[in-house]
């Protein structure tokens, strides 16, 4: 299975933007179906994008056109680049990698954004 760690959260003020990144090791990322979600304290984890290993990637609606899924294959890595950010961006941004197939749904520990003036 993959291990996964994210970093590049922070505080922002609105507006702003931040590029969270999502470290894979012990598995090669590209072959998982690569997700980042969002939590929000009081809220449901929320699916922000998802790309497949055959190239399709889904936003959001609340994403869509502010925050941008790249993947580097030679850094075994994943980003999610976020623009414009609002108050309500505000969450635990989180990495998931997962692969039906053989029953892994691996998770890192999540980056904290905070967009606030």
């Amino acid at each position: 299975q993959v291990q996964l760690v994210e970093s590049g959260g922070g505080l922002v003020q609105p507006g702003g933007s931040l590029r969270l990144s999502c470290a894979a090791s012990g598995s090669a990322f590209s072959v998982y179906v690569r997700v980042w979600y969002r939590a929000a304290p009081g809220e449901q984890r929320e699916l922000v994008a998802i790309f497949t290993p055959l190239g399709k990637l889904v936003y959001a609606v609340s994403a869509k056109g502010r925050f941008t899924f790249s993947g580097d294959n030679a850094k075994n890595a994943g980003y999610l680049e976020l623009n414009s950010l609002k108050p309500d961006d505000t969450a635990l941004y989180l990495c998931n990698g997962r692969r039906a197939r053989y029953g892994d749904d691996c998770w890192g520990q999540g980056t904290q954004v905070t967009v606030s003036s």
